[in-house]
């Protein structure tokens, strides 16, 4: 099953950011990802298939309004 990601959700990586914080935020999503650090606010593009290795976890959906 593939997990879905929608912009706004918080994920937590296995890998920490230089800065040491291991929580990002989701800014775009599709064929790469672009990933906003919580820690530095330090913004990264990430391949999905790397990203999709990277993620550890969910922390926080992204609350939609239906």
């Amino acid at each position: 099953m593939m997990v879905r990601y929608e912009i706004g959700d918080i994920v937590k990586m296995k890998k920490s950011h230089p800065c040491g914080s291991d929580r990002w935020e989701i800014t775009r999503t599709g064929i790469d990802f672009r990933l906003k650090c919580l820690g530095c606010d330090h913004y990264v593009m990430i391949p999905r298939p790397k990203f999709e290795k990277a993620v550890k976890e969910i922390l926080e959906r992204k609350e939609s309004i239906e």
